[in-house]
């Protein structure tokens, strides 16, 4: 599938500054209609090359053409996402981000935050599984609460005990777990949190523009993930209710749990390729926040021409200042 403009022909896409279907070549809005027909995989539905796309490439962009193409086979069915979260955030919006988070890396290299290497950057929608649990947690123990004060030249302590029970109900709703195994699940880890009052119904018209993968980890394989997060949360949940004590002792701690649903979603990000001296260097910009994560390069000519300019100021400026106590002690 493309989208096409009705008025000119050229390429649509959605425009996330706009927040519309945007044509670059007439700059008419909202003025897609669907291209030739379902997508057929390996060969551009545009121009007719051939395409090369990984196994769960659900779109990308034809490098004859540089027409963005949806492979309609792998949005649908199972392989259907039931929400996407559209990109808040354009291309030139995310450079001027990487430019200011970066702007004081005074030994990056001298082209990191260039155009030319900066619009090599491309927004991917990234396949996550969201997590839906009911908890139910409960707490039995002791806990002591500990009040000193002085009586003239004595000092008393009294010590009470507590009998502590809670009982607590607490429902998840979208515990985010990536869903794929080319990204780090760590580093999309580091992507939240997103605002998901703004996903959308999955419309195929939001990935124009941009690359998208579909799931190949499933919802079973991906929940342990999801319930380490949710675990995590709830104890902490349960252990916020319990406080003011000096100290605690448990009989017993349950967290139980019912998974109510797992739905498959669509995520933003933009990533930013660098190679330097033969290493590669990612980032993962946030598509809705703007959240960067990754390490800046280090280019070790620019540390050492720092520290030659650095030397040789001092050097000058302690030959001056022999100089200046020459003249002072000639006099």
């Amino acid at each position: 599938m493309i989208f096409k403009c009705k008025n000119c022909g050229g390429n649509v896409i959605y425009d996330p500054d706009k927040e519309k279907m945007y044509c670059m070549h007439c700059d008419s809005v909202d003025s897609e209609e669907t291209g030739t027909g379902p997508s057929p995989l390996l060969i551009c539905s545009n121009c007719g090359g051939e395409l090369h796309v990984e196994q769960f490439t659900s779109a990308s962009r034809c490098p004859y053409c540089d027409n963005y193409i949806i492979f309609d086979e792998r949005v649908q069915g199972q392989d259907r996402p039931k929400h996407i979260l559209p990109f808040k955030i354009g291309r030139e919006k995310t450079k001027k981000l990487l430019r200011d988070r970066f702007a004081s890396c005074v030994f990056a290299p001298s082209d990191f935050l260039t155009d030319a290497r900066l619009n090599a950057m491309e927004g991917m929608y990234v396949p996550f599984w969201m997590y839906d649990y009911d908890y139910r947690c409960s707490y039995d123990g002791e806990g002591s609460k500990v009040r000193v004060w002085l009586a003239g030249n004595r000092e008393f302590t009294e010590t009470s005990i507590y009998h502590i029970v809670r009982q607590m109900d607490v429902n998840f709703d979208k515990v985010p777990v990536d869903a794929s195994d080319v990204m780090n699940d760590g580093t999309m880890d580091l992507m939240e949190p997103y605002n998901y009052k703004e996903l959308q119904s999955f419309e195929e018209k939001y990935m124009s523009g941009f690359l998208a993968e579909k799931y190949n980890v499933n919802a079973d394989a991906a929940e342990p993930r999801a319930i380490r997060k949710a675990d995590k949360d709830a104890e902490t949940l349960l252990t916020r209710s319990i406080s003011g004590y000096t100290s605690l002792h448990c009989n017993n701690q349950d967290i139980g749990k019912d998974r109510r649903q797992s739905e498959f979603s669509l995520l933003p990000v933009w990533i930013y390729d660098y190679k330097f001296r033969e290493q590669n260097y990612r980032f993962h910009i946030n598509g809705q926040t703007g959240k960067i994560v990754g390490k800046v390069p280090t280019d070790k000519k620019r540390v050492f021409g720092y520290s030659l300019t650095v030397f040789g100021g001092v050097f000058y400026m302690m030959l001056m200042l022999k100089f200046i106590l020459a003249i002072f002690l000639s006099l």
